[in-house]
Order: structure tokens, then sequence, then C-alpha cells
């Protein structure tokens, strides 16, 4: 008799390991089911489809051939059973059996099986405040949320949205609304900075900044104390709170609000059947992604996996890793031995025009992890700066100060694609502890088009080992403003006379110039400014556009004796990246 494979839910991780075990295996029989009507979609392309990027919302569960992925497709050209409206409802591990419910019917049954995948993916979370259960009040996880969301706002029943959530799909909620229809449109975010899980600061400040000049009102370090509205008219209003009591609550008056603030796994049904579920709510897997029960699998969305970097456990609620994970599940089901060993949380959005990337740890992450990181951050050309469409992009590269190990890597220009790649040349390496000379001489394509002869990523490992070794002293961009703010400090701008000019002219107590050129006959000056007008326990702090010059500089002073200095991370090009400009 063959062999009976089930799988519980029909989104990612479900159809790879079904299509997947077809195509090595003819005799096995299975048989994959799911609650909802509508099966293997791409949930991460619901905001391109409300924001208008892809046309219609079959084209999220069609195949690059137009086929669409139901029931009839993945029974006559993939060869299994897909049964939709179909409820798990109990494992029965001791008799390999699942209680089903059959919801359109409401009648009850058992399917049997040999092998059992547990696919069940992720639920929005809905906060406990009171109104997030209102008409108006969306999620965003299915196609049938899609639909409504999109359904609304063509109707022009949308003229102002409160997002609340900050993450990947809050911020791509508020591209959609804002940049197709046109909708007034403000986020909500708890933390002081976007993107949190993902970015340091200085990075989120890139996004936020981007945000704000693309018309999305951002709203940071707010809790919502309540949505306001009634079951006939649905949510009107949105009242919130900043979290450090400053301020007086503040309403927003809205036609619609979007509920981005994060996921959990729905390990429920594992969890009630004894399996073992981690401290992230994920179903526990060992590298076989096997869980507990040795005829159970699980992956994707609901399950708990080992963070490379840091070693400890993480979900990550990504369609890449589902894929992955569902092809290792079906060639172990068959008898392989594929294992998947865990993440190093490589992430990747579009922010309007702007791509963003990162993989492994933020600084504060690895802290929390127990290491002691140090960063560099580089502003430099995506590609030969003498090419026509040559654009700005930033990098940061995190290390341990120790051990010198590589801990993460976070990047943001105009090139998405080129942003992508560079985080992407890095991220395989995270994994094996990697030294950060490995990142200086790392070898990566290179033509004008698409690179600087000295690559952004060799750049950034550069600047971080001159940092490590001591011979780069730098400030963090966020510290120098707000010390500037002060004006309690000295800067010295190494660039042109023409390009310090309107700063000298605007600051005149805190801005110096004297070019890169004329450093060396100058050096008595800078010494003597050092020791009069500098202020008692601050460094003269150095600037040029992307920091290169700036250092140079750095290394020469020192070598005359004069050390007490700092260096601008990424120069005047990453303050404007952050910053309204300073003139």
């Amino acid at each position: 008799m063959a062999e009976k494979v089930l799988i519980i839910g029909a989104v990612a991780l479900g159809p790879k390991v079904a299509c997947r075990l077809r195509r090595i295996n003819p005799d096995v029989d299975i048989t994959v089911i799911d609650r909802d009507s509508l099966i293997s979609y791409g949930g991460c392309g619901i905001p391109y489809y409300v924001g208008g990027d892809v046309a219609e919302l079959e084209g999220l569960y069609s195949t690059i051939a137009h086929a669409k992925r139901d029931v009839a497709f993945f029974k006559h050209v993939k060869g299994f059973n897909v049964l939709t409206r179909v409820e798990a409802l109990e494992i029965k591990r001791a008799e390999k059996r699942v209680v089903v419910r059959y919801l359109d019917d409401e009648k009850d049954g058992e399917l049997e099986y040999d092998k059992l995948v547990i696919a069940t993916g992720a639920t929005p979370m809905r906060p406990p405040f009171a109104g997030s259960d209102l008409p108006k009040v969306h999620v965003v996880s299915n196609l049938h949320h899609a639909s409504s969301i999109k359904k609304a706002i063509s109707n022009g029943e949308v003229e102002r949205a409160v997002v609340i959530g900050a993450g990947a799909i809050g911020i791509e909620m508020a591209e959609a609304l804002t940049d197709l229809w046109g909708v007034e449109t403000t986020i909500v975010e708890m933390a002081d900075q976007v993107l949190p899980q993902a970015l340091g600061k200085d990075m989120a400040r890139i996004v936020e900044k981007k945000l704000a000049d693309r018309g999305v009102n951002l709203l940071l370090s707010q809790r919502v104390m309540r949505i306001n509205g009634d079951m006939e008219n649905g949510a009107q209003s949105v009242e919130i709170v900043d979290q450090f009591g400053k301020n007086p609550p503040t309403t927003l008056e809205c036609d619609m609000v979007i509920l981005a603030a994060g996921v959990r796994p729905n390990s429920e049904l594992a969890s009630a059947a004894g399996l073992a579920v981690g401290r992230n709510r994920g179903i526990l897997v060992n590298k076989m992604m096997q869980t507990t029960d040795p005829n159970i699998y699980a992956g994707g969305d609901c399950a708990e996996f080992t963070n490379l970097v840091s070693g400890l456990d993480c979900v990550m609620p990504l369609g890449s890793l589902a894929n992955r994970q569902g092809r290792i599940i079906a060639t172990n089901i068959n008898g392989g031995n594929e294992q998947f060993t865990g993440s190093v949380g490589s992430f990747c959005i579009k922010v309007f025009d702007m791509g963003v990337a990162k993989a492994g740890l933020t600084v504060n992450q690895a802290k929390a992890a127990g290491f002691d990181p140090l960063y560099s951050v580089v502003a430099q050309s995506d590609r030969a700066h003498f090419f026509p469409d040559a654009d700005f992009m930033f990098m940061k590269l995190i290390a341990d100060r120790k051990t010198r190990r590589v801990l993460g890597v976070e990047a943001a220009g105009p090139q998405g694609d080129a942003v992508k790649a560079r985080v992407d040349a890095v991220a395989p390496l995270l994994k094996f502890g990697v030294d950060v000379s490995e990142i200086c001489n790392l070898e990566v394509s290179y033509s004008p088009p698409y690179a600087s002869a000295m690559d952004i990523v060799n750049n950034a490992g550069n600047t971080l080992d001159n940092t490590l070794n001591g011979s780069l002293k730098a400030v963090d961009t966020f510290e120098f403003l707000e010390l500037f703010k002060q004006g309690n400090i000295k800067v010295l701008d190494v660039r042109s006379h023409i390009q310090s000019a309107p700063f000298v002219e605007k600051y005149p107590n805190e801005w110096i110039n004297i070019p890169q050129e004329e450093i060396s006959q100058r050096v008595d000056e800078i010494s003597e400014l050092i020791k009069n007008k500098v202020p008692t326990g601050y460094p003269l702090y150095l600037i040029c556009g992307t920091g290169p010059r700036s250092y140079e500089i750095q290394v020469f002073l020192n070598s005359k004796g004069i050390t007490n200095t700092s260096n601008v991370q990424g120069g005047y090009g990453m303050i404007l990246a952050i910053h309204e400009p300073l003139v």
C-alpha cells in the first residue's frame, strides 16, 4: 500500500512539499487540506496588488504561464489532491489520524497519514485595544483581505487611512495607499524607529526620511489606545498617546485602519497534540524539519528554527524560506537526509523608489546575544562615480570588537537590485563566522554600469577594519547631529571652499573649512585650533562628502601627533540621508 502523506496548509510550504514529493516519488499518496478556498498564492505580493503593481488578484495565484493554481491544477497537472474548505481540528498522533471539519457542510471526519506535514502559517495579530474588531479595520493576511481593502479604496471610500505598525507589511501598505491612490496615510509605531526588528536606527532613519518625503505621516513612539467607531459605520478614528506620556492623547480621523502589528505562528494544533513549541510560539523542528514526533514535519511561518549568527531560536515569515524548507521536507519524507541548518535573517524591502536590505544581527540584537558590536557606515556611489546614473548607496557592517567576527550587514539605496545584491554577497558568509578581512577582500564582479572598482562591500569592510585596528576613530551620525544641535563642538570640513562656504557662513562658531589639499601646510593652525577652541572633553570632528577624505586627514593628523579627532561616519552624504540639509 502506498505511503499516505497528509499536508495541513496549502499556501506556500504545503504545495512545495507536495509538488517536490510527487516529482521524486510517483507512487506516494498525497493529500493537502486547507480551510480557505483560495490556495497557493504569493501572500508577500498583497501590498503590490493593493498598490497596482499586480493588476489582477489572480496574478498572485497563477503560474508564469498564467495557469491558476487551484484544486483542478494540482490534481491534473501536479498529480495530487487538494481539499479546500477543510479545517484540521485535532492531531491523533497515536492513531496517525487528523480530525477535520468540512466547513461547507459543517461535518467532521478523519484523515489518515503515515507522514504528516504542518504548514499552518501565521496569523496577523489583532492588538487587545478596543475597536480592533470593528468594520473597516483590516489585517493583511490572505487574498480575501487584499480584495476587501482594494475594493474599498477603488470605490472611493477611503480618503484617510491609519496603518498600525511600521514593520515590512505596514510600510508596504502605506506605500500602496499613498503612491497609487493618493490616500492620506499615517503610520503609528510603538518603537522609536521603523523596521525595529530589521534595521539599526541610523539605517531605519533613511527609510523614515523617504516615507516623509513621499507624503506618509510617520508617528513613532506612539501607542494606540483605542479605535473609535461602531459596528454600523466602522472605524472612524484612532486615539493614540506618546509612549513617554509627555503629550495628551491625539485623535487621528480615518476611513480605514490597517493592522500591521506583526504575526504569530499558528502552532496551537501542534501544541495541543503534544508537540514542542519554542519561546517564539513556533513549532520546534530539528535540522531535518521534523517535530518532536519523527513522523510529523513542520516548516514555514509556523515553525521555529535557529538564527545562525546569534544561535537563538527565531521565526521568520517569508515565502522564500517556506519554499526552501518545503523541498527539504519532501526529500526527507522520501528517505533523504537533507538539512535546514537555520537562517541568518536575510531581508529586503522596497520603499517607494528605494531598496533596503539586511542580513544577520542589528547592533542591538548583537548586544542582546552577548556580542560587543562595532560598526562602520559608508556612503558611496552604487556604480562607477563617472557613470551618468550613479547615485549614493549606504551600507553598514557590524562585527564583534574582540573576535572581529562579522555579525550583520544593512544597506539602502535607489537601485534596489544593487542593494539586495550587496547584502546577498555577505549573507552566505555570516553563518561561518568570518573575519572582517574576508569582506575587505570579498570578490564581487565589476563593470562601471554596475559597481565601483572598489565596491561598497569592500569599502564597508575596509572602514570597519580600520575602526577595529584603531586607525579610524569615528562618531555615529546621530550622535554627531545631536552634539551639533547643542552648539558646543567644532567641525573641520575638508571639502573645497565652494562646498563648505554655506556651512561656514551659517555656523561661523562651529564650522571651519580647510580643504584637503591645504591641510599639510596648516598643521600648526589645526593644532592651535584644538588647543584653544575645541571644547574640553570633545574631539575635533572631521567631515567630508562621504568619509574617505576626512579619514585620510585623520591618519595624517595622527602622524603629526594630533590625535584628538573624530571622523563623521558616512560624511555629509549620510547626514543628508537621515536628516534635513544643514544649510
